[in-house]
């Protein structure tokens, strides 16, 4: 629930998403291996953070008292110096409506 709305908006109510989470790395393409990064090392940096969020009621969860999509990316200062290759995390609540982080 997004508790600072009118009580008559839809979104102040109980609700759930089925969030979507994209996580960008940017950098030189290893010749041999043929990719940037390994997603499973991408995936155990994330893990984590996942574990927090999901099935959790995110109002509960310290920096998510008001769960918005933009404040969902809130783990990408936990993420980046475990993923120095980080660019960008992207964070969906449907198909049409996504918010992307990039940092400062």
């Amino acid at each position: 629930m997004l508790p600072h709305l009118p009580k008559s908006h839809k979104c102040r109510r109980l609700h759930g998403h089925s969030f979507k989470v994209e996580i960008a790395v940017v950098g030189e393409c290893d010749k041999k291996l043929g990719w940037v990064m390994d997603y499973a090392d991408i995936s155990k940096v994330f893990k984590p953070i996942w574990e927090k969020l999901d099935h959790f009621y995110l109002n509960e969860i310290p920096g998510l008292e008001n769960p918005t999509s933009e404040n969902m990316p809130f783990g990408l200062e936990k993420l980046k110096p475990k993923l120095p290759l980080l660019a960008e995390v992207a964070v969906a609540e449907t198909c049409t409506a996504k918010c992307i982080y990039r940092g400062t």
